[in-house]
């Protein structure tokens, strides 16, 4: 059950979240120009109407038919949903939320009825007017039934509304979000219930109450202050500070997430912030223009209408404070570590099991073997791919940079959205579940905190251990990481007298770092008889012919100096040797920084004149 309704909240979020800043230029039109705005202008105020009417609908129609139906569905359902405006005077953000999948279901089950029936030179017809009359069919269904329906249910949720009001209980609806919130049906609840909701009450009030309930990010920041002032454990009190940052002024809440879940208790400091601010909210009868998306404070206060504009920041300030006030005891008397210090706990197990015996592999869900040695992404996934994955990639992407491993990407996406074929799937230990079954065949490795996931650490340790499994006798190498520049591949004053010489040097220590195979040497000779390597300004770049790239394990350069120059053949003399293996374009980097670092013979003169240190600190 609680599965069903996390996979239906998910699609109604998914609708509306690539169409968010469609809402912020509407809430900004509003915020500005309608009569009560910040700066009223009768012309401009009236593309607010239009845009609340038909646009978002249209455009949240379009996202669903699309999910369901392909392109197809997607102009069905925007088709469907003209209808189902045009029947009632209520604004259809609910209605496009229910007619765009629905026309795309029906659009699908069409297609596959007639698929390989239709005569081949008849599909284009077949296929337009297939789509114009089903549309239209569901259009008049929209007009006729969808239309008074949704009107129907909207005016029930409107009168429940108002009697929460009414009664000075609408505070409460914060004991149902707040945990909601943590299970990650945070974007679910807010963009798939209230926004609609508070849609309806823009276009009456100019502003919604419904927009601050679970985008409000003063619960959240004061559990976090908690931790930071009063936490036993020194790594999550550590955690705690750039925690509160990325949520307060990022408006990442997923952030808190883990920290909440901790300690469950803390909870009740939530849910006491989110209502105390929600109290101030409708004692005050505050609201924003448009959804505040992401949370953060900036977001937040600057989607106040003229006039709100403090008191919507004291609701960030209540709810901050009594969610600390909360919080602050159950954090000073718990327990003194918690899961943060078990992940790393668990990381440094693995750690020490892995030292006995560096893999090169890794084992997905389903047991399948995944080669690190050639892995080339990784998918972060959160809830909706948009807040907590994408700054966990930046975090997981800058960690595999300083280790060497540019060639790896870290992307992130929405947890039902992870490609099937992904490899390797970092999430909260929360969504795992359901990251299996968008990447059945994945690596999957879970966290409990975004900012200092001790896993991000491992990750790059088995990369580092798969590298060095490519070649055990490097396994006592020092200097060795992993990267496509290694110290010890940088020769200073190289013994060779001739090219030739250079080259097969090159290459067999290409072959003993793990590069490439014995064969990549004679790809080297046969790429010299095409052109000449030499490039001028005393550099030669020898690398191998393209047909030959598979013998290629891994992207690597190695750099030999020659002071007094070497023949390079056709009257050219070299100075600086640079191999090169390359992976795709693993490579494109170092050879950027090289390329900029020796614009001139001089400044190459410059680089042949330094030590081996240096020159790995200028290209590492």
């Amino acid at each position: 059950m609680k599965e069903r309704v996390q996979s239906f909240g998910r699609f109604l979020s998914a609708m509306v979240m690539p169409n968010i800043g469609a809402f912020i230029a509407w809430g900004l039109l509003t915020a500005l120009f309608i009569d009560t705005g910040w700066l009223p202008n009768a012309q401009l105020s009236t593309i607010v109407g239009p845009m609340l009417t038909y646009l978002l609908p249209i455009l949240i129609a379009y996202q669903g038919g699309k999910m369901v139906g392909g392109d197809r569905g997607a102009i069905a359902g925007t088709i469907a949903t003209v209808g189902t405006i045009c029947g009632t005077e209520y604004t259809m953000l609910m209605g496009a939320m229910v007619m765009g999948p629905f026309a795309g279901w029906v659009m699908k089950k069409f297609d596959q009825a007639i698929e390989g029936k239709v005569k081949a030179g008849f599909e284009m017809l077949v296929n337009n007017f297939s789509l114009g009359i089903i549309g239209l069919l569901l259009a008049i269904l929209g007009f006729y039934v969808m239309g008074p329906f949704m009107a129907g249910v909207l005016g029930v949720l409107s009168a429940g509304v108002q009697f929460l009001v009414d009664h000075g209980i609408l505070p409460l609806i914060s004991v149902f979000v707040e945990p909601a919130k943590v299970l990650f049906l945070n974007n679910a609840i807010n963009h798939g219930i209230f926004t609609p909701l508070g849609a309806e009450q823009v276009k009456q009030f100019g502003h919604s109450v419904f927009y601050m309930i679970e985008t409000n990010p003063g619960p959240g920041a004061g559990v976090l202050l908690a931790y930071w002032l009063f936490s036993k454990d020194a790594n999550t009190k550590a955690s705690a500070p750039g925690a509160m940052i990325v949520h307060l002024l990022g408006g990442i809440h997923e952030i808190y997430f883990p920290y909440v879940l901790m300690n469950p208790l803390l909870l009740l400091a939530t849910i006491g912030g989110s209502a105390a601010a929600m109290f101030f909210n409708t004692v005050f009868n505050l609201g924003l223009a448009s959804p505040a998306s992401p949370g953060s404070i900036f977001a937040y206060v600057g989607m106040a209408p003229r006039g709100m504009t403090l008191m919507v920041f004291m609701s960030v300030v209540v709810g901050t404070v009594v969610s600390f006030l909360i919080a602050s005891p159950i954090v000073r008397f718990s327990e003194a570590k918690g899961n943060l210090d078990e992940a790393e706990a668990k990381m440094k197990d693995m750690k020490a099991q892995s030292k006995g015996q560096p893999s090169a592999y890794a084992i997905g869900e389903t047991g399948k073997k995944i080669d690190l040695r050639t892995l080339t992404s990784i998918v972060f996934a959160c809830d909706a791919g948009m807040g907590s994955s994408a700054m966990g990639a930046t975090v997981l992407q800058k960690k595999l940079e300083a280790a060497g491993f540019d060639n790896i990407k870290v992307k992130h996406a929405s947890v039902s959205a992870v490609p099937s074929d992904a490899e390797m799937v970092v999430c909260h230990k929360d969504l795992a579940e359901r990251a299996k079954k968008s990447a059945p065949n994945a690596k999957l490795v879970t966290i409990t905190n975004f900012m200092t996931a001790p896993e991000y650490d491992q990750i790059v340790q088995d990369l580092l251990d798969a590298r060095i499994n490519t070649n055990p006798e490097m396994a006592a190498g020092t200097d060795y990481h992993g990267g496509i520049l290694l110290k010890k591949n940088i020769i200073l004053n190289h013994p060779a007298k001739t090219k030739k010489d250079a080259i097969i040097a090159m290459g067999r220590l290409l072959e003993e770092s793990g590069y490439v195979t014995p064969r990549y040497t004679e790809a080297m000779f046969e790429k010299e008889k095409v052109f000449n390597t030499a490039i001028g300004n005393s550099i030669a770049i020898p690398h191998g012919i393209e047909s030959m790239t598979g013998e290629i394990k891994n992207s690597g350069l190695a750099i030999f100096t020659f002071p007094n120059g070497l023949d390079w053949d056709d009257g050219k003399i070299v100075k600086l040797v640079i191999g090169v293996a390359s992976v795709g374009d693993d490579h494109m980097n170092a050879l950027a920084k090289i390329a900029e670092a020796c614009e001139t013979e001089e400044a190459v003169d410059r680089i042949v004149a330094m030590s081996q240190e240096e020159i790995y600190n200028l290209f590492k």
